[in-house]
């Protein structure tokens, strides 16, 4: 579970490193955004794996679960 719960927290702190959307966290991408990908094809490596997961999350409708690792807003 710890396994599980290390990744979901690395992909909820995981930044887009280019573009128009460059240093939003990948849970806020939005949705569009992230379908416009999909149907591109996703970058090789790391980022084109977490943007597919994202693209998943999104497409299920599993946003929520990122509530809970989300930084406090002050």
């Amino acid at each position: 579970m710890d396994a599980s719960r290390n990744a979901l927290q690395e992909l909820a702190a995981a930044r887009m490193p280019y573009g128009r959307y460059a240093g939003w966290l990948l849970v806020d991408l939005p949705e569009p955004y992230v379908v416009w990908m999909a149907g591109q094809g996703f970058p090789a490596g790391k980022l084109g794996r977490q943007l597919q997961e994202i693209y998943e999350i999104k497409r299920n409708g599993l946003e929520y679960l990122f509530e809970p690792l989300r930084s406090p807003v002050r």
